[in-house]
């Protein structure tokens, strides 16, 4: 000690040095113990906040015993439990989780408009007639709303032409119950209660007054822990093929695979097979990337044992390709990005913290970040609110692009592709068409599908749609042989606007329209009652939501577009700014 004393009176400069280096580790130590004191407020903030038990457990997954073909192994069930799972989110957060809950209910407002969506009802065939064309064939021709906050899950899927009406008229159903799993928390409830491969068997409209409390608590958590936790089996068997035991992630990995149990691709079972199987799979045995699935679903596996071939979604009705339809591979594109391979979470960016009266918790109001900029892209990135927002926009402007020729071309390439068939071309000799089409669809719709893709990972989003396009002008050039050859002259027919396009693909959109609003009339708030008398909804606001309900066609629904940017300065242009 008295040689510290000799020394810094020797040298004054010693002393100052020694003193900041004491006052900086003071610093840190203060800062850890902060954390540390607010991460113990937080988890005791929660626990402090139950008041009334909630009576739910978590599903737990034990092997299952339903038949499985090679490409479905590792299946999985879920045993029943005392007290069995519950979907009702009002009785986690009405009483125990206040702030929470508010947050998640604000998933229903719609005021937010960004350059390309938001959280706003948007038509975007209206917007794309093209994607009726490359679609036509397949339920999405007749309607395809943008995505809105989970509130909707379940409203949104009953409103959609592309379930039908089941019940109304001689309306049968056209979906199968499967369509239901990622879209609310009386799922895992109803495959414990029946079994899951009787869950997948159903059909639509038989689950309907099952399947009742939208997207929300019981879908990511654990009611006695709070833990995060996978309750769809789906996303269990795809690891376990993979040789992967969920159960080992690490918190933060779980802050993403909670949402990958329904942001991916996937498919239900083998499309269609005469017992109505529709078990929901991903088909990830291959890898994550569009090339790892489609090698999956080109194999000569799917069907029935007298008739086995690569897996289709559907026929094209005008081109008569086999098609393939992605879903929202949000996930597997979301791992290829920047944010994804550094260990950035989904919950980091889509479910922000917030502070309230010295509480810290998590914001469930999830939706884009760029609603609150300030809480979720400024916490790590020093940059301005604008030249944040205008970073996202320079990407998704330049992916538009791609996409937007995409669409042209591909949409010509299969109506080339009818008109060789009109004129007498085979099946046969358009076999290379229609592998171009079936691999240029499956590529736009992966870009297209996916949920902020061109943020999530750019540079793999356009490479992808850039391959869609290359494709499309192969097909082009396949079927114009085709075409010459046989002295058959191709006239772009007009299918300019949503309308033209339905109705020269045969939809009798009136009729379907029609239908839809006696649906919306009268089965559903039959569903709604009967959910309400069963006791498995109790909400108040998903009680009335059907009360003098008018049905709206989605031709009338508000567009979030455009938003006029001015350009961000470049180079030296935004230095001297």
């Amino acid at each position: 000690m008295s040689n510290i004393g000799e020394t810094t009176k020797r040298s004054p400069a010693v002393g100052w040095l020694l003193l900041l280096v004491a006052l900086a580790v003071v610093f840190v130590l203060g800062l850890l113990a902060a954390g540390v004191t607010e991460k113990r407020a937080e988890i005791a903030s929660v626990f402090n906040n139950v008041r009334e038990p909630i009576k739910s457990v978590a599903p737990t997954f034990v092997p299952s015993d339903e038949p499985s073909k090679d490409h479905e192994k590792m299946k999985v069930s879920i045993p029943k439990t005392d007290p069995p799972i519950s979907g009702r989110n009002d009785a986690w957060g009405k009483e125990n989780y206040p702030r929470e809950y508010a947050t998640w209910k604000k998933t229903k407002e719609t005021d937010f408009q960004s350059k390309y969506l938001g959280n706003a009802p948007e038509d975007v065939l209206t917007e794309r007639p093209n994607m009726v064309i490359l679609w036509a064939g397949y339920a999405f021709s007749r309607d395809y709303s943008a995505p809105r906050g989970h509130w909707y899950t379940l409203h949104d899927m009953r409103k959609s032409l592309r379930t039908g009406a089941p019940g109304v008229g001689e309306n049968k159903d056209m979906q199968p119950g499967t369509c239901w799993t990622c879209k609310s928390p009386d799922v895992p409830r109803m495959m414990q209660e029946i079994g899951v491969g009787n869950y997948y068997k159903s059909k639509w409209s038989e689950l309907g007054h099952e399947i009742v409390n939208p997207l929300g608590c019981g879908d990511c958590h654990d009611p006695k822990t709070m833990s995060l936790t996978i309750t769809r089996p789906a996303l269990v068997e795809a690891f376990k093929r993979r040789g992967i035991d969920v159960k080992t992630a690490s918190p933060q990995q779980m802050r993403s695979l909670v949402c990958a149990q329904c942001h991916v691709e996937y498919y239900f079972g083998e499309g269609g097979m005469p017992d109505g199987n529709k078990y929901l799979t991903f088909p990830w045995d291959k890898g994550y990337t569009v090339e790892d699935m489609e090698k999956y679903y080109d194999q000569p596996i799917f069907g029935k044992d007298d008739a086995k071939g690569p897996y289709k979604d559907w026929e094209h009705k005008l081109s008569k390709a086999p098609m393939l339809k992605a879903q929202h591979p949000d996930w597997e594109l979301y791992i290829l990005g920047t944010h994804g391979k550094r260990g950035v979470s989904c919950a980091d960016c889509h479910l922000p913290y917030k502070v309230e009266g010295g509480v810290k918790y998590t914001d469930h109001q999830i939706m884009s970040p760029l609603k609150n900029v300030a809480g979720t892209c400024q916490t790590c990135h020093r940059d301005s609110e604008e030249k944040l927002k205008h970073y996202v926009y320079d990407h998704q402007d330049k992916i538009m692009e791609i996409r937007n020729r995409v669409e042209d071309e591909l949409a010509k390439a299969h109506l080339m592709t009818e008109a060789a068939l009109k004129g007498g071309a085979t099946v046969e000799e358009l076999k290379t068409v229609h592998t171009l089409l079936r691999q240029a669809g499956w590529r736009w719709d992966y870009g297209v599908a996916s949920h902020g893709g061109p943020f999530h990972a750019p540079v793999e989003t356009a490479r992808i749609l850039s391959a869609a396009l290359d494709k499309s002008l192969q097909a082009q050039i396949e079927v114009q042989k085709i075409l010459t050859a046989k002295g058959i002259t191709f006239t772009m027919p007009d299918v300019s606007t949503k309308d033209k396009a339905q109705a020269y693909i045969g939809l009798k959109m009136d009729e379907l329209k029609a239908a839809k609003t006696e649906f919306m009339r009268t089965v559903v708030p039959g569903w709604i009652k009967t959910a309400q008398e069963k006791g498995t909804l109790t909400d108040p606001d998903l009680l009335k939501q059907y009360d003098n309900y008018q049905y709206a066609d989605p031709d009338n629904t508000p567009r979030a577009h455009p938003i006029k940017l001015e350009p961000t300065p470049q180079g030296m242009d935004a230095s001297i700014k």
